[in-house]
Parts: C-alpha cells; structure tokens; sequence
C-alpha cells in the first residue's frame, strides 16, 4: 500500500461518520475525581478505599456489562452509557449522542444516582474540578492497563513538562458533534479551534495544582499545550483555507503511535510513525486507534470532539454541551463565527492563549474582551436551541456576567474552608 493509498483508506474511514443534518446527535464524555472527604487525597483503583470496589458494585448492583483487563474491570456499559476509569482512576462518564441536551443530562444524572449509592456510604465525593484539589500525581499509580504503562513510559523520553500532570492529574468535559460533509467538517472545525481560548477560560475550573495555589488562569490550557506538540494544542493547519480531511490525515500519518494492539494484547511501539504501521494493518480496529492516540484540542474520528472545557460541576457541564450545539448545528451561527474569526491564524491563537493564562475573562481578542466575545456567542447559541435547553445556557451566562468563572467560584470558598469548597463542587443527589 503506497502513501496516497493509506491516506484514503482514512479519509474513507472518516467519510463514513458523515450525515445528514437531520441526524445531527450532541454526545458528552464526563471525568470526575473521587476523593476521601476525611483526606481529600484522591481515591486511587487499589486500596481500603477503591475506585475497582465502585465499578464492581456497579456490576452486579446495576447490571452495568463489564469489560476486564488483567483481570480487573476498567470499564462497564449499559443502554448507551460508558464508564471508564482513566490513567490515574479518573471517572469517566461517555454518553452516547442524544438530540435533546435534556436527554443527555437525564441519563447522566441517572447514573450518578446510581454511583452516589456507593460512595456516599464510603464518605467519598465525586469531585468535579479540573485538576486534582489536593494529591501530587508523584503519588497516584498508573491503573494496571498496558496502554497508560506505555504512554507514561512514551512521555517521559518524548513529552513536556506536563505530560505525566495531563494523564494523572487533570479532568475535563469533551463534546462530540457530527458534520455531514468535507466542507461543513472544514468549517465547524476551523470555529472549534478558533474559540478554543474562550472554552478554556470560560469553564476554567482548576485552582489548585499539585496541592498549591495555581496563582494563573487555564491551566489545562498549560498543561495541554506542554504536554507533546505533535498531537496535542492545535494544529498548524487548522486555520488553513483549503483545510481538508486530507490535511488531518497526513498529519495522523505522522506522528508516533506510542503502542498498537495485536492479537488482542497492547505492545509498545514508541516513536513509530502510524505511517509506517498501516503496511502491517490498515484495519479500521487500527484506524480509528490511530486516531485516538491523538489529543488536540479539537480532534476528528467519524465525529469532530471538542475538549477545552474543564470538568465542571452539573448544569454547567450540560452549558458546555448545550452552547456547542447552538453554535454548530445552526447553520447560520456557524457561518457567523466563521467571520467572527475568519482572519485567525495559529500565532494569533496562540497568543491570545497567552494572554488568556494571565488575564481570563479580560484578555482581548482584537478590540473585545473574552468575556464580551463569549457573552455574544451565548446569545448566538440560544437561537440556535430548543427553548427547553436554553436553560443551561442562562447558568453559564450569569456566572460570565459576574465576572467569574467556575474557578473563581472555588477559590471565594476555598479561601474559607477547604473541605466545604471540595463538597460544594462536589456531586449530590
């Protein structure tokens, strides 16, 4: 198989995901910390306390199906949500695509019923920062799954500063839309890169970093864009006018794919290109990993993900959801934030990046401020909703109105009492 060959083969892959506007679905994945409200320190997958007594309960409590690793249940599924544990025991909760934010945000509620069950006996919070609020990752191991002993081993030779903080230590919200062609992926995916400093500031939701004072703003937006260049921040060619499927896919082609599964067990590859793997396996299995072990801040499979947003405490998760979905799927959003940031480039980006981590909601874009960009694109994303998920975005819109983000709301608490602030962000049923 030649070069041009393997691009398409991708390309192909990723036409598959494509539909028609009608079909259009809004999906959310969730992270969550659990932590002992005795301590605060996290709760790890192993121990006295565990994150593996949770999902074994949710097993045979709830009739979740569970997927094992070496043994040990890492995942489970049930009438299309998913629940993962992530490198360092983080929570995860995948909900499959829904039309209505509300049906998103009843499911996901119905399952954190069904967790809370369990940790609340234990006195344990389901914690919903961005970052850990207390424990050091030097102190939390890597859950027993091959792939996170691999990509901690790859980062620590080939990964920035925050590579190792990235996997153990953060948490967020990621929203997946649909495109139903090249042209509308093209567009929504040049926006989604575009305001992707207003996300991070807006949902910034991390105070503490490594058991102190983080004294900054977005420091996922750090920790992301110092964890590997090659496949995390945003791409050089996001902004490019001919961007094309073409364009992300020899971009996949070229970076390391840190480890592959063969014969159903993981085996580490390190710097090997996925260019070079494909001669070996060009199965859609191998695909769609390669597509995975990727992270910008924007990233495609058969859907587009949008992962600035820090974890945050529910509604204001659901904001996150509910004002991707009034921007994308309103063709005449869409179009509008188009020329909102029709002359934005990389450098622009990445030095309104800069300014966001100094100044938040006040660093400036051009003549406006982010809090002024991001209050017009809340009233943009409101006729583009059904008037029940307006709602979420009124929560979101008063807190920005205020002058705050989720973060500052923490640290007003914090200040006060620790323990009250990890309860507040915490969930309850």
């Amino acid at each position: 198989m030649d070069y041009n060959e393997k691009k398409q083969k991708i390309i192909d892959y990723i036409k598959k995901g494509e539909k028609p506007k009608e079909s259009f679905k809004v999906g959310v994945e969730m992270e969550h910390f659990i932590v002992d409200f005795d301590t605060l320190e996290t709760v790890t997958y192993f121990g006295e306390k565990s994150v593996k007594e949770l999902m074994e309960y949710l097993k045979e409590k709830h009739n979740y199906k569970a997927h094992e690793e070496n043994g040990y249940i890492l995942s489970l599924s049930k009438d299309g949500i998913d629940i993962a544990t992530e490198p360092a025991a983080q929570f995860e909760i995948a909900i499959e695509r829904e039309k209505n934010i509300n049906d998103l945000s009843k499911k996901y509620l119905k399952v954190i019923d069904e967790v809370l069950e369990f940790t609340e006996k234990k006195n344990e919070k389901i914690v919903c920062l961005g970052y850990h609020p207390k424990t050091k990752i030097d102190d939390i191991k890597i859950l027993p799954k091959d792939r996170y002993k691999y990509m901690y081993e790859y980062f620590k030779t080939n990964g920035g500063k925050y590579a190792h903080n990235m996997m153990k230590g953060t948490a967020s919200t990621q929203i997946a839309i649909d495109f139903c062609d090249e042209k509308d992926f093209s567009k929504k995916y040049f926006v989604a890169n575009a305001i992707s400093p207003i996300l991070y500031t807006i949902f910034d939701n991390s105070y503490i970093f490594e058991g102190e004072v983080y004294d900054k703003r977005n420091l996922r937006q750090e920790i992301w864009n110092n964890c590997d260049r090659q496949r995390t921040g945003v791409y050089a060619f996001s902004f490019d006018k001919d961007l094309s499927y073409e364009k992300y896919v020899e971009k996949i082609l070229d970076t390391d794919i840190i480890f592959i599964n063969e014969n159903g067990e993981d085996i580490y590859k390190g710097k090997t290109k996925f260019v070079d793997i494909m001669d070996d396996n060009s199965s859609d299995e191998m695909i769609f990993h390669a597509l995975s072990i990727v992270f910008p801040d924007v990233r495609l499979k058969k859907y587009i993900e949008i992962r600035m947003p820090d974890e945050v405490l529910y509604p204001l998760n659901f904001s996150a959801a509910a004002l991707v979905k009034g921007l994308f799927y309103d063709e005449e959003n869409l179009d509008n934030c188009y020329k909102m940031f029709n002359d934005m480039t990389i450098y622009s980006l990445e030095n309104l990046k800069s300014r966001t981590n100094r100044y938040g909601l006040f660093a400036k874009y051009k003549d406006k401020t982010i809090k002024d960009i991001a209050l017009e694109l809340m009233q943009m994303a409101k006729k583009g909703l059904l008037e029940d998920e307006i709602q979420y975005i009124d929560k979101l819109e008063e807190l920005t109105k205020n002058n705050k983000t989720p973060r500052d709301v923490f640290e007003r608490l914090y200040k006060v009492d620790k323990k009250r602030a990890i309860d507040e962000f915490s969930l309850k049923r």
